[in-house]
């Protein structure tokens, strides 16, 4: 493949994400996109499987999507958020407390995941603090778990995950538990609660499943057993939605299947439909009201500067419309059923240990960690994009993909592991 000039000259500077510069494979150069798929330099045509890190649920260039941003790069690109106010972003702060369940009605935007759980984080230590309490400065996530990259983030996620290991020590520690499966567990983690919960914020986990910790599912039922130690022991629960909401696991927000609603959850990904960076933390009535106050110091003193961002805005409104038609539905059954039929003979080749399929989720977990570089590499020979991460695996398309591109990807998977040489260092 022919090295594109820009692609030589940049690389002397870029530093790119989670590969080690020095012998990473070079990244793969794209020009366009469209629908599902990705055109390189050369003119090849890739899959995409994992819509750009399960951002692009609607496919790419959106016709809808593009339109909204365009109409409105004309009209205001930007304003800043503090004392300004501008349509999409009211807008969309309407709909989203619209459509979530309860009472999510208070919408504080940023412009990455991450941040919005640094956010949520917040939110909790000062809802306390601003009760009167201030012992509670400490959080309790669950193994498996991964909710950032950022300072605060790192902290709450899994110890043993890998990616966060060399800092470990340079933020405070949290409470790392296991999720409550069962009725032992959850007794297991009631005592830890009753033995520390004066001093836990929150509880903070991705509802159904953890993504970037391995594509890990858990039943919604333990969605519930979390509900009620919060409720027994008067912490917080945040759910981080980053991944599973919009849609991926089957219905439009995970918290869904089982029927309850956190204190505060994180939104983002999905939420512009793949095409501009937002993030939200979104707070229950409960929550903001602890910032309700005559007193200023009882304000949250937090605002990142480009909040609220209005042609990111105008994309998610125009994704909710995308949403509202409820075509995405069907679109996710039918993805589940090809991944569940096109994954499952993977079930046999060397060296898995699961193969599991949740909404448009679809996982290979193998035993130990796979070749991240070289197995990019050879689905891209076969003409799909699929970036392992781990022991896993797996793919998130859009839900948009045509069954004739599904087919693709899976036909990729099952020829590449079905020849083996899957071992490696892992990666995400």
């Amino acid at each position: 493949m022919t090295t594109p000039d820009w692609l030589a000259e940049g690389a002397k500077h870029v530093w790119r994400p989670y590969c080690q510069m020095k012998t990473a494979p070079a990244p793969l150069p794209v020009v366009r996109t469209h629908g599902s798929r990705l055109v390189l330099a050369d003119g090849r045509e890739l899959v995409d499987g994992i819509a750009s890190w399960w951002t692009a649920c609607h496919g790419y260039n959106h016709p809808h999507i593009a339109a909204a941003v365009r109409e409105q790069l004309e009209a205001m690109p930007h304003v800043m958020f503090g004392g300004l106010a501008h349509e999409p972003a009211y807008r969309l702060a309407a709909r989203l407390a619209a459509i979530l369940p309860g009472e999510l009605d208070h919408v504080f935007f940023a412009e990455s995941g991450s941040v919005s759980v640094e956010i949520a984080m917040k939110m909790a230590l000062q809802f306390h603090i601003n009760r009167g309490e201030t012992g509670r400065t400490r959080f309790l996530s669950f193994r498996g778990g991964y909710h950032g990259d950022t300072l605060a983030t790192m902290t709450v996620c899994d110890p043993e995950e890998g990616m966060h290991s060399l800092f470990s020590g340079v933020m405070p520690s949290q409470v790392i538990a296991d999720l409550p499966l069962d009725d032992a567990s959850e007794a297991a983690l009631d005592a830890l609660l009753a033995e520390r919960g004066g001093e836990i914020a929150a509880m903070l986990t991705e509802p159904l499943v953890q993504g970037a910790g391995g594509m890990l599912f858990h039943d919604p039922e333990v969605l519930r057993r979390l509900r009620r130690l919060a409720d027994r022991h008067g912490v917080l629960l945040i759910f981080d939605e980053i991944f599973t909401g919009f849609g991926r696991t089957g219905t439009l927000f995970a918290m869904q299947a089982a029927g309850i609603e956190p204190d505060i959850v994180t939104l983002s990904k999905a939420l512009t439909g793949g095409t501009l960076p937002l993030s939200a933390a979104v707070a229950s009535r409960k929550v903001f009201e602890a910032f309700w106050s005559n007193e200023a110091g009882a304000a949250l003193m937090h605002g990142p500067t480009y909040m609220g961002n209005a042609l990111a805005c105008a994309a998610a409104n125009a994704s909710l419309d995308l949403f509202e038609t409820g075509a995405w539905e069907a679109d996710v059954a039918r993805i589940s059923a090809a991944l569940t039929e096109g994954l499952e003979p993977c079930r046999s080749a060397p060296g898995v240990v699961d193969v599991r399929v949740l909404g448009a989720i679809g996982v290979v977990e193998f035993e130990t960690p796979v070749a991240v570089g070289a197995l990019c590499q050879a689905f891209a020979e076969k003409g799909a994009w699929i970036r392992p991460m781990g022991k896993v695996v797996y793919l998130t398309p859009a839900f948009t993909t045509p069954d004739a591109d599904l087919d693709i990807l899976l036909a990729a998977i099952r020829d590449v592991i079905g020849a083996g040489g899957v071992e490696g260092t892992g990666g995400v």
